[in-house]
């Protein structure tokens, strides 16, 4: 293991929980408007689904931050961003003009899909609340 591992291992958790603390933010902010979205993709419940969302956003990405229960943490955030994903990113059923973006969006969770699932397989590292 490498003298600098531990400060990768705390980087990468630093930077998977940027997307999902600065998001759950943002849909603090435009509350509205994602609920507009929401009920436009088909969402029933959409109100308390999005506030969960934000809770579950927020507070598994700062466990993430911290590194406290970090897998279950992590675990959290992969189902919820599978699910989002082909909810959201259904770039096969969107119209022409929208294929590329929702694609590129597809893709984008998929690779931090694979980022929770390092995180919740391989733990937090040294630097984190769990030690793991």
């Amino acid at each position: 293991m490498s003298q600098f591992q531990p400060w990768g291992l705390l980087l990468g958790r630093l930077l998977l929980a940027y997307i999902f603390v600065m998001t759950a933010i943002d849909k603090m902010g435009g509350f509205a408007g994602n609920l507009k979205y929401m009920a436009s993709k088909g969402v029933s419940m959409a109100e308390p689904l999005l506030a969960a969302s934000i809770a579950l956003e927020l507070v598994a990405g700062l466990m993430l931050v911290v590194g406290w229960k970090t897998r279950w943490a992590a675990w959290a955030l992969f189902a919820f961003v599978l699910i989002a994903t082909v909810i959201f990113h259904n770039f096969w059923a969107v119209p022409q003009e929208q294929v590329m973006l929702q694609t590129i969006l597809f893709r984008k969770n998929l690779a931090i899909m694979g980022g929770l699932l390092y995180v919740a397989l391989l733990g937090a590292g040294r630097l984190s609340l769990d030690k793991s």
